[in-house]
């Protein structure tokens, strides 16, 4: 009689350098393990969590996955600078169409994906909290968008999402004006599903890794892709945002950002803004002068 097929183990043939990947009690875990870069991800991170997230789809055991970083001071502190600095308008979109993936596999798999929250989760770090389903955090943590004091814009998710969740307000107030809320004021209103204490972070999420456990894949399955659908809509809104994106990578303003950030120095962003007005003032006075016409039909100056 031929042997009968055993099922297969989803994470015994991954060899991954920038996270780490278990399925356990039927519940896949995926950690960033960067924590001397506070988890920061770069291109490899980002492919290796798409590799991981899609490939739950092959053991319908697999109740739920939790995202989590390695070590107890960073969620994700977002994309690494390192490898940001690197990016510009012509590859880009190769970094924002990652960033797509990871939220496109996250809400496309028929399970429950949990954030579980410890310490600094930040800019990008705080997007991929963002695309889960659920998020617990410690009392530790500390959640924002900084893509205004750095030089980026947070169009992939968080301005699309937060508004949703925490009101136009408050989402423009947390992008604007980089606003960070503690675990505490997150759940308070709304941007995370609930705080506990740090000690308690682990068991929590395993009590709710448990409830979902306890309950039809099925139902599951249709009800998440049911929850999905207005926000599916949202996906023009998203391309677009990463062609804004685009034009940031590479910009002055991303570079002077970015250099200050892992130069421990406050960046200097109104240089642009005087360098524009001197640009502004010589257009304008060229209009004046009418040297926005061919020379031999410029009125001449008395």
């Amino acid at each position: 009689m031929p042997a009968k097929p055993r099922p297969r183990d989803v994470a015994a043939a991954k060899n991954y350098t920038d996270i780490l990947f278990e399925v356990k009690d039927q519940v896949a875990w995926i950690t960033i393990n960067r924590p001397r870069a506070l988890n920061a991800f770069r291109e490899q991170t980002l492919d290796q969590m798409i590799d991981a997230v899609k490939s739950t789809r092959e053991d319908p055991t697999i109740a739920c996955a939790v995202f989590t970083g390695a070590g107890d001071k960073a969620f994700s502190a977002g994309g690494d600078f390192f490898a940001m600095k690197r990016l510009n308008f012509a590859n880009g979109a190769m970094w924002n169409d990652r960033m797509q993936g990871l939220a496109m596999a996250i809400r496309g798999v028929p399970i429950p994906v949990i954030a579980m929250v410890n310490g600094w989760c930040m800019g990008g770090g705080h997007e991929l909290a963002l695309w889960c389903d659920l998020v617990i955090a410690s009392e530790n943590a500390v959640l924002g968008q900084t893509g205004a004091k750095v030089g980026a814009c947070p169009t992939v998710g968080a301005t699309q999402y937060l508004p949703r969740i925490i009101g136009e307000r408050r989402a423009r107030e947390m992008i604007f004006c980089a606003r960070r809320f503690t675990a505490k004021e997150a759940a308070a209103i709304g941007l995370i599903n609930k705080c506990v204490p740090q000690k308690d972070l682990l068991a929590e999420t395993l009590k709710w890794c448990e409830t979902i456990k306890g309950h039809s894949a099925l139902t599951l399955r249709m009800t998440k892709k049911s929850f999905n659908f207005e926000s599916d809509l949202l996906y023009a809104s998203w391309q677009h945002g990463m062609e804004l994106l685009a034009h940031v990578w590479g910009s002055d303003e991303a570079r002077e950002g970015m250099n200050a950030f892992l130069a421990g120095r406050t960046p200097d962003f109104n240089r642009f803004r005087k360098r524009d007005q001197k640009a502004l003032a010589e257009y304008l006075d060229g209009c004046e002068r009418d040297l926005n016409a061919p020379p031999a039909l410029r009125r001449k100056r008395r």
